[in-house]
Formats: structure tokens, C-alpha cells, sequence
């Protein structure tokens, strides 16, 4: 479960990449093993939330287009995470990935062709011609500020993980937590930072993760993180669709923009909204030494602005290369890439469904906020010959 409107300022992808070391030194890669004529890639590859159906590579849209690239950084990361179960299909592959850089997006392309092989992924009840399609959302990392004790403008918390978190199932409820004297005291010490705004607390609970530039006690100012840490198991439910059910909003307007302004016109109700949404979500606090880095998703690697996606890992493994056929928010240009799933989230159901993570900064936080797009999906998934 991991979510984060998030903000700061984008970096241009590759320069950053390049600036942290990510990427090695371009150098050639080996061919790939002469095909056998024994082994095939399957037809189809069935999953437990989804179906994969072989494909073409003339069959993603935009294809020849992308610069793939961009993405090696994020495969890379993934082939040092891969599950278990996994291992063994993506051997030869990642170890290449580990090994070497393509000398330019050409050679990253020509690559993937060569030790992959796509397949569309559709639902398994779907037709088999691949015809059904899905959602396509965003998310990003924000930036807020915080202090780390409460002052007289700033008393909303994060918390911690109370000690009695994995005891009791389902935990308190969100009014529950103002109210009752038992969660108050299970509550009571385990405050990380306190905002002004109990909309920036309820932001980073919905995104997972987020940026705090926190005021200590002596003045200083430190930039952290804080981390998913986990929830108290109770029913996730949008504000925005309680504004829309409650005939504040229309359909379609309940962007995180609109639920602000409401909020501000509407003092009086906001606690009202808030407990609308029984889940919380609870933090740890990291260090932020690399300020180009994402957070961590569910796979356990840091997050790449533009080439990192959350999905429903019964449909989708953690760490597959996926392609992409969507468009931007609010508009029909076309958003057609490259990426790798690596994280999860509790509103991350189907099998077409990805949350494309925009990264940080205004522009991340604006097209997160308004981006829900049909959605086309193929995974890139080793060939047989490739495989130990």
C-alpha cells in the first residue's frame, strides 16, 4: 500500500542518472544464444489476476519512438530485487543488465527485442484477442512542511506505528483515533512531526510516502523522508468520492486541487471529510541523502520519475518490464513508454491497471492529481532461449 502526492522540484531523468552513477559505462552486449528449435515462448502465460497473450513487437504503439534508455537504471534496480519464484527466468537476462549499459537508446532497443518478447496483458475472462483495456492513474512524492514538536499552527501528526499495531486487527478508525482515550494513549509519544495542515497529513497517507522539510526544537531545518510504515487495516475510501456523494463536487472535479479549495471554503466540515476515510497510515522517518532518488516502492527499490509504475502483482510481477499505451492527464497526446513495475497499492486492483509515478515537483503534483486514462498494457517477459 503505497501512495504520495509528492513535490520538489523534476530533474531531467538521464542527467541525474548519470550524476548519482547509476549508469555504467556504455559497453557492447553479447548476443543472445542461437534459438532453439525445441523451445518456443508460449502463447499465452496465465497469471492469477490476469492473462498474457503473445504479441508482436509492431503491436505497441509508439514503440520505435521511446527512449528506452531512461529505463535501464530502473530494470537494473529491479534484477537486484527479483522474487525468488523468478530467479531462474530472468538469470541471464539481469545479469546483463548488471553488467553492462547499451551505448545509446538504438542498442538498448535492439536489445530488448532480442532477449525479450511482449505479451498483452488482458483480463482472464477477457477476450482473447486482447481487445479489453484498463485505468491508468498517477501518483508522485510531495513536499511539506512540518514541525517537530506541536505549536499553536501546527497540530496535525504523523505517527508512528503504535506498539499495539499488528495486535489488534483492525486498529482504530480515523475518528476513532480523535476520540477514543484508548487509541489516544496507544498513540501517545509515537508523533514523528506535526503539520499545519491536516490535508498534507492525510496527502502523504494516501500517496504512502513523502517529503517533510521538518523544524527542529533549535530552529534547523533538515529535509526528510517518511517512509510507508503501515496502516491500521481499515476499509480505504476516497474524499474526493465523499465530496461527489455528498453533491459538493461534481464527477470529475474531485481532483486533489478541487478537494483543497473545498476545504477551505468549508472549514467547519473538514473533520467531517476526513473521517469519511476509516485508513491510516503510519511512517517511519528516513534520511533523504540523495535528493534524486525516489522512495522505496513494494519491491524494495527506489522509484524513477516517468519509468516506475505501481500495478496488481497478482496480474503483474514485481520488476517486469512493461509497455505502455495511455495518454497524458486531460489530453489525447500520447503516453507511450517503458516501464517497470516495482511498486503496489491498495487501489491497484485488475489486470490492466497501472499508477504511473510522475516523481516530484509542481508539474509531478498536477499531472498525478488529474491523470485517469484508459489504458493498454504488454509485459516484456525473457524468451526461453534466454533462461539457464
Amino acid at each position: 500500500m503505497r501512495r504520495a502526492y509528492r513535490a520538489a522540484a523534476i530533474v531531467a531523468l538521464l542527467g541525474s542518472l548519470a550524476a548519482c552513477g547509476w549508469l555504467s559505462p556504455p559497453v557492447a552486449l553479447d548476443p543472445p544464444p542461437a534459438p532453439s528449435p525445441t523451445t518456443t515462448a508460449p502463447a499465452t502465460i496465465e497469471q492469477r489476476g490476469s492473462r498474457w497473450v503473445a504479441a508482436a513487437w509492431s503491436d505497441l504503439p509508439g514503440w520505435s519512438a521511446d527512449r528506452p534508455l531512461e529505463a535501464w537504471s530502473a530494470l537494473r534496480r529491479s534484477c537486484e530485487r527479483l522474487a525468488p519464484e523468478l530467479q531462474r527466468t530472468w538469470a541471464a537476462v539481469c545479469a546483463e543488465v548488471r553488467r553492462a549499459t547499451p551505448a545509446d537508446d538504438t542498442a538498448a532497443r535492439a536489445w530488448l527485442e532480442q532477449r525479450l518478447a511482449p505479451y498483452r496483458v488482458i483480463a482472464r475472462e477477457g477476450a482473447r484477442d486482447g481487445s479489453n483495456e484498463g485505468l491508468a492513474t498517477g501518483y508522485f512524492e510531495p513536499l511539506v512542511e512540518a514541525s517537530r514538536q506541536p505549536r499553536p499552527t501546527h497540530r496535525a501528526p504523523y505517527h508512528a506505528p503504535p506498539a499495539d499495531l499488528a495486535a489488534r486487527k483492525p486498529w482504530f478508525t480515523r475518528a476513532q483515533m480523535a476520540s477514543d482515550p484508548a487509541a489516544q494513549a496507544a498513540l501517545r509519544g509515537r508523533e514523528i512531526a506535526f503539520a499545519a495542515d491536516p490535508l498534507d497529513v492525510l496527502m502523504l497517507q494516501i500517496q504512502g510516502s513523502g517529503r517533510v522539510r521538518v523544524t527542529e526544537p533549535d530552529g534547523r531545518v533538515q529535509t526528510v523522508r517518511l517512509a510507508f510504515a503501515g496502516h491500521n487495516d481499515q476499509g480505504y475510501v476516497s474524499v474526493g468520492r465523499w465530496l461527489v456523494e455528498q453533491g459538493e463536487l461534481r464527477p470529475g472535479e474531485a481532483s486533489w486541487p478541487a478537494i483543497r479549495d473545498w476545504a477551505r471554503r468549508n472549514p467547519q466540515r473538514v473533520p467531517q471529510m476526513l473521517n469519511a476515510n476509516p485508513r491510516v497510515v503510519f511512517f517511519r522517518e528516513e534520511l533523504l541523502p540523495d535528493a534524486n532518488q525516489g522512495p522505496r516502492g513494494s519491491q524494495g527499490v527506489a522509484l524513477t520519475p516517468e519509468r516506475s509504475i505501481a500495478v496488481d502483482p497478482t496480474s503483474i510481477p514485481l520488476g517486469t518490464p512493461v509497455w505502455l499505451d495511455t495518454t497524458e492527464p486531460l489530453s489525447s497526446t500520447p503516453l507511450r513508454r517503458l516501464v517497470i513495475a516495482q511498486d503496489t497499492g491498495s487501489a491497484i486492483v485488475g489486470a490492466v491497471r497501472a499508477d504511473y509515478f510522475w516523481g516530484w515537483g509542481e508539474r509531478a503534483e498536477a499531472q498525478a492529481g488529474r491523470m485517469k486514462q484508459p489504458l493498454r498494457m504488454w509485459v516484456l517477459w525473457p524468451k526461453p532461449t534466454d533462461r539457464p
